[in-house]
């Protein structure tokens, strides 16, 4: 019993050693150590000296001097500039401008020019083509009429397309349409054409690209039928 309260006591008397020496070690905890030291701030006020304008006339840098040679003819200007007198640059003639302002007649009126005439617009030209009719009293079948205008029809519309130009004429064409609707043998009628050779042409291109034509109804039982039509070109 008597060495159980030996160990015990050694064992705080160790601990209270160790913890000591950890406490010690540490400054802030140390009551021995001295206090820090407290820093002094100071501050210094530091007076502006004022800035020293320069002399009207004076340059304020040397290398800011125009290095100009004795000879020079601005030599004298630059000088009396510098001194402050007013006199202007040499690039600007005064005298000329009141000058200039004094040659303008005050009571005189201002004389307008009349605008130039611009080139008018083109005008747009509508173009016309019509195929008129042709003595048909002989032609007693309604079916072959009938076959007739649809004929008369696709070419306007063929030749509608390729008029491009502004002449205006009548062109006779004669041709031949078998009953599989192609066109066979188109030719001119020169005696019956009232056109240039351009027209002629619009004419005959138009017939060929308007087939194929419908082929022929039962009632016409033929193997080709012949057809005269006027393509009439006009400018309206």
């Amino acid at each position: 019993m008597a060495y159980d309260y030996r160990l015990l006591r050694l064992t705080l008397i160790i601990s209270l050693l160790v913890h000591s020496v950890i406490l010690l070690r540490s400054p802030n905890m140390n009551p021995f150590s001295p206090a820090p030291k407290k820093q002094k701030i100071e501050v210094r006020y530091v007076k502006d000296k004022p800035q020293v304008k320069p002399k009207d006339g004076a340059f304020t840098k040397p290398d800011q001097q125009r290095m100009l040679s004795k000879s020079d003819p601005l030599l004298k200007l630059d000088a009396k500039v510098a001194a402050g007198s007013n006199i202007p640059p040499p690039y600007i003639d005064r005298e000329q401008i009141f000058k200039s302002k004094q040659d303008i007649p005050v009571n005189k009126p201002l004389e307008l020019s009349r605008p130039s005439l611009t080139a008018s617009s083109p005008i747009a030209i509508r173009k016309k083509i019509s195929l008129p009719p042709i003595d048909m009293a002989k032609i007693k079948n309604p079916s072959y009429i009938t076959y007739y205008q649809i004929v008369r029809e696709k070419i306007r519309r063929s030749a509608y397309q390729n008029y491009t130009h502004n002449e205006t004429g009548e062109v006779y064409v004669s041709f031949i349409i078998s009953n599989d609707g192609l066109i066979r043998n188109a030719r001119l009628v020169e005696e019956k054409t009232s056109a240039d050779d351009y027209l002629k042409g619009i004419a005959l291109r138009s017939v060929r690209e308007a087939s194929p034509f419908p082929s022929f109804p039962k009632e016409l039982d033929y193997q080709q039928l012949s057809f005269n039509i006027i393509i009439s070109f006009q400018i309206e």
